[in-house]
């Protein structure tokens, strides 16, 4: 049953032969089980999850059910819960009770999905690693030893380790797609703008984007389904006629283009994850795909702009934490300026702050035209590098990460290294668009290897069909991790 796709799970619900309840208690087994290895939850909630699984149930009995009714989800903790603890992974947040709902948790209920829990996370979203979290480190279900990527770690290490069917993660500069391609599973980074950020606790709130994490593109169709939608409390949700993204599963892939930027597979590319892309891109071909190689002249300053921009807009996103109306404040402190400089400083990681000086640094008088306005300028130049690839191409296929995942604390005292591990992501953030992983292959050291397709923008559906006809043709997303087999 934890290898069954979510459409099996939700035929099984359908039919009667399992309940919610029964369902909900098999992962949260798995979890008490699996989690103290993997530190994939930070928070638990048993009674709520079972009651939301009863009135599941209840809808189910009515005929009153959904493709998600009754499904185990496994939530970020960067989204708002009412009545869970909401931490960001972060000590500002430690015992922060949210007592509203983000917008995607409301889809979620409204969709009668049963919360499991709150993922682990890099703090605020800010790593590519999981190991800046104030709750500890998460581990990758394939290597106890090797970082399950980030931020949304947490949640990739519970799909791949089958302590939840699925999860939700967000997506700043690779957040979903790396962590999927490192872990062995599928995630996609929806256009900027198709769900809603509302309750999502901002990192950089012109890139964050929230998406679907699971075992394979039909599952993550489903999820997107549930997770889309306009939300007018966010100025930056759009307003759309809703789309049924399985539409298109089953179409064929006959005289599909498939663009191949030379800047993927140049130097910095790991052989061993260049042979497994390689390997996928014969096995389109045989689909009926073509490729053509096309360039992305940009892609090389994707790193220098996001970390100009990323950083200045979390710097003015972390202000709001202060200590005085919610989140950690210092036990001890002199006057109110005091209070403020001892709360933010014992609050925040290392991390976060180095970001926050950053982003203040590049905003301040004097270096804002320097250094932001010549970024954005530099954002517009890789969106049009799209724009123009796009003219040739249906999708743009190439590595998810430059090489599988690397070991907890390899990289932990040389940031830039950390940050080069998203130079293949970070550009689609930039611009916007649509972008997701799937497996497609291991590695030399036996770790997954992750296949990175991006779209044009709202060609999510379109996306989604050339993975899952991907996925009809190999079987890498169905491959397990030792850990847990057992239980």
């Amino acid at each position: 049953m934890i290898n069954s796709s979510l459409k099996e799970l939700s035929g099984l619900l359908a039919a009667k032969k399992i309940s919610s309840v029964e369902l909900t208690q098999t992962f949260l087994h798995r979890i008490e089980a699996l989690n103290p290895s993997l530190n994939a939850f930070i928070t638990l909630d048993a009674d709520r999850s079972l009651a939301q699984a009863r009135a599941a149930d209840a809808q189910i009995a009515a005929n009153q059910a959904s493709p998600l009714t009754g499904i185990p989800v496994a939530q970020k903790d960067i989204f708002c819960a009412q009545g869970w603890r909401s931490t960001c992974g972060s000590k500002m947040l430690a015992n922060f009770v949210s007592p509203y709902d983000a917008h995607v948790i409301e889809q979620f209920d409204r969709a009668g999905a049963v919360n499991l829990g709150k993922t682990n996370m890099d703090e605020f979203a800010m790593g590519s690693s999981n190991e800046t979290s104030f709750f500890g480190k998460v581990k990758n279900p394939w290597d106890l030893n090797a970082v399950p990527g980030g931020s949304s770690g947490g949640s990739a290490a519970a799909v791949a380790g089958r302590l939840a069917p699925a999860a939700t993660g967000t997506d700043t500069g690779g957040s979903i797609r790396q962590p999927a391609a490192l872990t062995g599973i599928t995630g996609i980074k929806p256009t900027y703008g198709v769900v809603s950020r509302y309750g999502m606790i901002a990192f950089a709130s012109s890139l964050d984007q929230a998406g679907p994490m699971a075992q394979s593109a039909e599952d993550c169709a489903l999820m997107l389904n549930v997770m889309a939608g306009f939300d007018p409390r966010d100025s930056t949700s759009l307003e759309r006629d809703r789309e049924d993204y399985a539409r298109d599963l089953n179409q064929p892939l006959q005289g599909l283009k498939i663009g191949l930027p030379k800047e993927y597979f140049a130097e910095g590319l790991s052989a061993d994850v260049a042979r497994s892309v390689e390997a996928a891109l014969a096995e389109y071909r045989k689909l009926g795909a073509e490729t053509v190689e096309i360039s992305l002249p940009n892609t090389r300053l994707s790193i220098p702009v996001y970390y100009v921009l990323a950083p200045a807009e979390a710097s003015s996103n972390l202000a709001r934490y202060d200590g005085v109306r919610y989140g950690y404040r210092a036990p001890e402190y002199g006057d109110l300026n005091d209070m403020y400089k001892k709360s933010r400083a014992q609050g925040f990681g290392s991390e976060v702050k180095r970001r926050i000086m950053i982003g203040t640094y590049v905003l301040s008088a004097g270096y804002y035209d320097a250094y932001y306005i010549q970024a954005q300028k530099l954002r517009r130049l890789i969106a049009q590098d799209f724009e123009s690839a796009f003219k040739q191409c249906d999708v743009i296929m190439g590595p998810t990460s430059p090489s599988t995942a690397f070991n907890l604390g390899e990289k932990s005292d040389d940031p830039v290294s950390m940050y080069l591990s998203d130079i293949y992501t970070i550009a689609v953030n930039l611009a916007g668009l649509p972008g997701m992983s799937v497996p497609c292959g291991f590695g030399d050291n036996g770790l997954p290897v992750g296949l990175q397709i991006i779209g044009n923008y709202f060609s999510e559906a379109r996306m989604l069909n050339v993975a899952h006809q991907y996925q009809l043709a190999t079987d890498w997303h169905l491959r397990l991790p030792p850990l847990g087999n057992g239980v």
